[in-house]
């Protein structure tokens, strides 16, 4: 059975500006790029505008008419706020927030700012009076936050977000309301999770909870907990039944000061190789007495909970890390190019250019992974799992990739932009959970291949063109929506069809023709997967997770091209294929399979646009937008 076509929703073909610069190639004319993703634009692109004309931006004071307006009018906002990270005098600058995190402390001065100017409403569903509406635009709206320093944003923010999403799944309205009024007056909540068994011997524990006289007794020890110390609730996911089993484990929304103080104890702080300025600590409770209205959703509903509502960390985590590693890219430029008055030296062309692809490539997977939330909650699962693992690995290896440029002096008295790549190796690691984030992707990937194989892959139907189409509304984020098993894939439906799509241009020459045989070599590996995990015993053995990595890698492959047939004109060099053709010529190097070399002037149209945004202070992302 062949993949259907992909929905159409009525729209106008854009032909988009012709490219412009020394190494255009193929003209926007020529290239099926406004497809079935595409939509007319509220605005066009002026004739002859370059390839760098930015997005239009909502000005100071104007009223958002749209939520991704107004969250990009909120990000203006903050980034103004935050100021010029690069002035050594600014208290929210590189230097300050480095010089806090090389003493283990929170930047307090950040911190305080952060919350005099009400950040903390990103987090609350607009429902409980918060701003939250959909994941995307929390990221649009953070991104400068991010930027600046990505252990700062979790600790500060997303912390409290990961760790009220089981209120806002199955809270009663006493819970939701309560944990508003919490985050909104400025209060923190912190996560106590339930660890698997691969978890590291400083992560494991295990709270335990059991029926007492009408309510529940709690005993057991967390040693690290992101803001115990300081959080206005704890979100716990304790046993509750003695088996293992998915019914084992339950949530209880716990209030400190509520809580006899002799039968908990507060752990110290532990120190940490990452994220050194958050406060970790521990918690141990001894036979403590708990309300029944604690409990969050149904008894036995803390693993199902924990599995729907970590689909949005999956997605949210890895989105903002984009934010932070842009920041080193950025930098990269400026130490390759400042005080030259030629061209950035040959020997850093691969590099620059290939990062910034790699950065669209994560941007273009996070973004659409962050829209599936919205539009297919209950089939999101495995493309949030496929991100957490992918996003972070891509991350790790550009860092290395642009030490070559900004060197590794690897000392406190270093320059600011080295201090700040030195951080984020640092803090990324530990973001993204190491080992064992990647081992939870892989719990979730590899008992679906089997599945996917026989039932879904050149079977399925492909998503609605709204999750490519950036500047598509969407419903809101309904955390009571996601699902965690069974589904389609999505993704590898739309891989098909973006390859069928191109196989019409197979005469064309220039980038378009590579770009279809690198659909076609992508196609090809899904086949050869199909046949391998078809393969697959009822229970997987550890093999089966060389497997899942290249899945996720389908799944970055498939984000890229459905992104980019989504373009309708608006931004040329997005319409172009050249950031594709080099971002998806990466990724078939890592997976080690025969596709078409990138062809010639394809690196130095992706070099210019990187350095035409760095003159103009555009970011490095999807959005393309001012900032610093």
């Amino acid at each position: 059975m062949t993949a259907s076509p992909r929905p159409q929703a009525p729209h106008t073909t854009a032909t988009g500006p012709p490219a412009t610069g020394p190494h255009a190639t193929t003209p926007a004319t020529a290239m099926p790029a406004a497809g079935p993703h595409a939509t007319t634009p509220a605005t066009t692109t002026p004739a002859g505008a370059q390839a760098t004309t930015p997005a239009t931006t909502t000005p100071a004071g104007a009223q958002a008419t749209t939520p991704a307006a107004a969250a990009r009018h909120r990000a203006a906002r903050l980034e103004a706020l935050l100021g010029d990270p690069q002035d050594p005098a600014n208290p929210h600058g590189t230097a300050a927030l480095c010089a806090a995190d090389a003493l283990g402390e929170p930047p307090e001065p950040t911190e305080a700012l952060l919350t005099e100017t009400g950040l903390a409403a990103e987090f609350v569903p607009a429902r409980s009076g918060g701003l939250l509406t959909r994941a995307d635009l929390l990221v649009t709206a953070l991104r400068p936050l991010f930027r600046r320093d990505l252990a700062l944003g979790l600790g500060f923010g997303l912390s409290s977000l990961s760790a009220t999403a089981p209120v806002w799944a199955a809270g009663s309205t006493r819970q939701r309301q309560a944990t508003a009024d919490l985050l909104l007056r400025g209060g923190r909540a912190a996560a106590v999770h339930h660890e698997p068994a691969h978890a590291n011997a400083l992560a494991r524990g295990e709270l335990t909870a059991a029926p007492y006289r009408g309510g529940w007794v709690l005993d057991g020890r967390k040693n690290l907990i992101m803001n115990a110390s300081r959080a206005g609730a704890w979100v716990a996911c304790a046993r509750t039944a003695p088996r293992r089993g998915p019914h084992s484990h339950s949530v209880l929304l716990l209030e400190p000061g509520e809580l006899p103080r002799a039968q908990v104890r507060r752990l110290p702080r532990v120190p940490t190789p990452g994220m050194r300025g958050t406060l970790f600590s521990g918690l141990q409770f001894t036979h403590c007495p708990v309300p029944a209205d604690a409990l969050v959703g149904r008894p036995g509903e803390g693993t199902a909970l924990a599995l729907r509502t970590l689909q949005i960390d999956h997605c949210l985590i890895p989105a903002v890390a984009v934010a932070a590693a842009e920041t080193v890219l950025r930098s990269a430029v400026h130490a390759a190019s400042s005080g030259r008055s030629t061209p950035v030296a040959r020997r850093w062309h691969k590099p620059l250019a290939g990062v910034f692809a790699d950065l669209l490539t994560c941007d273009s997977m996070t973004t659409v992974a962050l829209r599936a939330l919205s539009l297919l909650p209950e089939r999101t699962h495995l493309l949030a799992a496929a991100v957490r693992y992918v996003v972070p690995d891509l991350l790790r290896e550009n860092l290395e990739e642009l030490t070559t440029v900004l060197g590794t002096p690897g000392h406190e008295h270093a320059a600011p932009h080295h201090r700040f790549a030195d951080k984020l190796a640092r803090d990324l690691p530990f973001a993204s959970l190491g080992h064992t984030g990647t081992a939870a992707c892989h719990a979730v990937i590899v008992p679906q291949l089997r599945s996917l194989a026989e039932h879904s892959w050149f079977r399925a139907a492909e998503p609605p063109p709204e999750l490519f189409r950036t500047g598509a509304d969407l419903p809101a984020l309904d955390h009571r929506l996601l699902g965690i098993a069974g589904g389609e894939d999505v993704l590898a439906a739309s891989l098909t069809g973006s390859a069928g799509r191109l196989a019409a241009t197979a005469s064309t020459h220039g980038h378009i023709a590579v770009l279809a045989g690198l659909a076609k070599a992508f196609t090809g590996e899904l086949r050869t997967l199909r046949s391998r995990c078809a393969a697959l015993p009822a229970h997987p053995g550890p093999a089966a997770v060389i497997l899942s990595d290249r899945y996720a890698l389908l799944q970055a492959a498939a984000a890229v091209l459905g992104i980019w047939e989504a373009q309708d004109g608006t931004d040329a060099f997005l319409t172009e294929p050249a950031w594709a053709v080099l971002a998806l010529s990466r990724l078939a190097r890592r997976l080690g399979i025969r596709a078409p070399a990138p062809p010639d002037g394809c690196t130095a149209q992706v070099l210019d646009e990187l350095l035409a945004r760095h003159r103009t202070g555009r970011s490095c992302d999807l959005d393309g937008r001012p900032g610093h």
